[in-house]
């Protein structure tokens, strides 16, 4: 798996979201335009979520039978500079602890999701200073709950989209857009105009004049 990316310490990381790993494992502009930009737009989707996170997300302790429940429960893991809400989290009695990620969509598998909830489930490891290798996603589309394994591999993808989230933050610079088949679900296509920027020689000499600018800029200062 690979190890956190520091620097001169644990202090000096910038602090990544957990909701952000999800949104550049879809789509690295997408994740962009949110952080740097302060971009979003609803749609039906995007409303639907909203709406499931409003019911699930009052914080709160309940139990229910060997199970103890918390709702946005705060986590986050230091070293990695990951900081972020669970929606459910479960603690059980044999002491297994299940975070549990609610999404409003169908489950897709090896989806963003996972990504998102396997940090979780790293963040959660750390607090609680015990192994948590499985997580869930409830898809109330469905209305059934998908087991994901926490496995190295996830490990691992959770870690490099940390490191890229944390790049994208430090260097301010907004991602090409994709224009590919995710801009269709996609709320923000609109402001983001894949189809018009994507590959077309007017935003390739956009993006050189533009650097050539911070450039002189730079060098001026």
């Amino acid at each position: 798996m690979t190890a956190p990316a520091t620097q001169s310490g644990e202090a000096d990381l910038v602090q990544v979201s957990l909701s952000a790993l999800e949104h550049y494992a879809y789509c690295p502009r997408q994740c962009g335009l949110i952080l740097l930009e302060d971009a979003f737009t609803d749609d039906a989707a995007t409303v639907r979520g909203t709406l499931l996170h409003q019911r699930v997300d009052t914080p709160g302790n309940r139990g229910r039978g060997d199970v103890r429940t918390l709702h946005a429960l705060p986590v986050w893991h230091d070293g990695y500079g990951l900081t972020g809400i669970c929606d459910t989290v479960e603690v059980h009695a044999d002491g297994r602890i299940l975070p549990v990620e609610h999404k409003s969509g169908r489950y897709h598998p090896g989806g963003p999701a996972e990504v998102q909830a396997a940090a979780q489930a790293i963040c959660l490891e750390e607090m609680f200073h015990r192994p948590v290798p499985e997580a869930a996603i409830y898809s109330a589309a469905d209305r059934r709950r998908h087991s994901v394994t926490v496995d190295d591999a996830l490990r691992s993808r959770v870690l490099e989209l940390t490191d890229a989230v944390r790049s994208l933050l430090t260097t301010d610079r907004l991602p090409s857009p994709v224009a590919d088949s995710r801009c269709r679900r996609c709320s923000m296509a609109t402001g983001c105009m894949p189809r018009l920027l994507a590959g077309t020689h007017r935003y390739r000499q956009a993006l050189t004049d533009l650097y050539l600018l911070d450039d002189l800029q730079d060098s001026d200062a």
